[in-house]
């Protein structure tokens, strides 16, 4: 039951994953948007957010006052390309999943971009790191396996260089003293002014995932389009950036594309339902050893049953014939010779 337990509560994990950053990647692209009636600027997707706090503030304590900061993404001021060298040297610290503690993943000169998204998506860390629509650097929340904390919460971040500060233009300052830190209320004003970030969203997103209802009452504001005006009609844009999604590499986790995780997904399923039938043929055949072990042990079979019948009844006839005869030899002995 445990470990079906555990294999359940992954299997939620992957799901809300998958939804929180697909509802955040749509909205993204939905709101650079225009529809038919030239109205932009709305998200597709309803999103409910943990908190009401804008900055992403919370009490976490109970204790009436403001202490963490629950921010699931944060993305940089500055437009990147995946293979430009960076020409920077330097550590980012990052959350470890366990508890408070700290990984630290170093950067170099002649890394690009994208090798170093690579370097923190592999790390361990328990958040992740890609390049939005728009080129610039994106760092997301995860789900936690500590039970102690938040699920899509970026709990630290923090560079000894220049990399999240003047090059990607996430951080304010580097060093200690520029770090961002969830356990403190506003830690959001320690980020550059000009970055783009989102509180934490409500716990189990896949369960909730609804169209914003602006887009139910109006059609028309379905943006398909990235260019305003009369150029909107036809141009469909933003239909298209949004379906690319399922190939670009904007999943959470190790997993790289929303087509990696459905292949992952239906091979999974494949899997444990071969596991499945395999487990039920193999406990079927012991099933019947076991059955026919008791049947041997306490069961009855019928002809050996019947053999026996008449086995004992010839003996029982035969010894009731030998008792006879000495019957009558007795009578003989006692009766007619007198004795």
């Amino acid at each position: 039951v445990e470990l079906r337990d555990v294999d359940a509560k992954g299997e939620i994990q992957k799901l809300d994953m998958m939804t929180i950053n697909f509802i955040d990647l749509v909205n993204e692209i939905h709101r650079r948007g225009y529809g038919l009636n030239e109205r932009g600027g709305l998200d597709f997707f309803q999103e409910y957010p943990f908190i009401n706090n804008l900055a992403g503030n919370y009490d976490r304590s109970g204790d009436g006052e403001y202490d963490s900061s629950y921010v699931f993404r944060i993305t940089g001021e500055n437009r990147l390309q995946a293979k430009d060298q960076i020409g920077l040297a330097g550590t980012l610290t990052l959350p470890a999943a366990e508890g408070e503690n700290r990984i630290e993943v170093e950067y170099f000169p002649t890394d690009t971009v994208e090798d170093l998204i690579r370097r923190i998506n592999t790390s361990g860390a328990e958040m992740v790191a890609m390049l939005n629509q728009s080129g610039r650097l994106t760092v997301k929340g995860m789900p936690a396996a500590d039970p102690a904390n938040p699920d899509f919460v970026i709990r630290h971040l923090e560079d000894s260089g220049q990399l999240l500060v003047g090059y990607a233009g996430l951080l304010a300052e580097n060093g200690p003293v520029g770090a961002y830190d969830w356990g403190g209320a506003d830690a959001v004003l320690g980020l550059n002014e000009a970055v783009d970030f989102a509180v934490a969203p409500l716990a189990h997103p896949g369960g909730w995932i609804e169209v914003n209802p602006a887009l139910n009452a109006d059609v028309g504001s379905i943006a398909s389009s990235l260019e305003p005006g009369g150029t909107a009609v036809g141009d469909g844009g933003a239909a298209l950036a949004i379906a690319q999604l399922r190939y670009q590499p904007v999943m959470l986790g190790t997993i790289e594309s929303f087509d990696e995780y459905f292949a992952q997904s239906v091979t999974e399923i494949g899997l444990k339902g071969e596991a499945a039938a395999q487990a039920l043929e193999t406990e079927s055949l012991v099933l019947k050893e076991l059955q026919d072990m008791r049947e041997s042990l306490s069961g009855v079979n019928l002809d050996e049953e019947m053999a026996n019948m008449v086995k004992f009844q010839h003996g029982y006839a035969a010894a009731a014939r030998f008792v006879s005869e000495i019957d009558k030899m007795l009578d003989t002995i006692i009766n007619r010779m007198g004795v």
